[in-house]
């Protein structure tokens, strides 16, 4: 499943480290980039190819919420909603998100531009309200730069 450029990625992850448990986070993360969501095939390649048990890839990908388990959009909108985001206002950038979009949390736009996820926490309380677009990082959000920002992502 994974091509010969995947592999070798992931034989230099293994290799950094003293025990194959070790690059499982990291491998995982170039199954999830190659394939843009972790399928139950692609939990089977990481496990062969790092010569793990299969129960601990799946174990370990869906202990973490950084690991997507379906397949998404393009563009994967993750919009923080926790207290300081909440008081500076990102209920109603998820209201905005909704309305322009048609977008609900754990939903992709029927045209496959976006799917939302709503987040515990991003870590940017100082410069909230917060969101990560793919890895691409956006704060100090208001309505207006939201709906600049979001024209950005095809």
């Amino acid at each position: 499943m994974f091509n010969e450029t995947v592999l070798k990625e992931i034989d230099g992850i293994r290799a950094k480290y003293p025990d194959a448990r070790s690059a499982l986070l990291p491998s995982l993360y170039v199954a999830q980039r190659e394939f843009g969501w972790l399928s139950p095939e692609a939990m089977t390649c990481v496990a062969k190819t790092l010569n793990l048990p299969e129960a601990m890839v799946r174990g370990t990908a869906s202990f973490y919420a950084m690991f997507r388990h379906n397949p998404v959009g393009r563009n994967v909108i993750q919009l923080c909603t926790n207290v300081s985001c909440m008081i500076l206002g990102s209920d109603r950038l998820l209201d905005l998100l909704k309305s322009r979009f048609d977008l609900e949390p754990g939903e992709t736009t029927k045209d496959g531009r976006f799917s939302l996820v709503i987040m515990e926490c991003i870590g940017a309380c100082g410069t909230a309200p917060a969101m990560l677009v793919n890895t691409d990082f956006h704060d100090n959000l208001t309505e207006q730069n939201l709906e600049e920002i979001m024209g950005k992502y095809k």
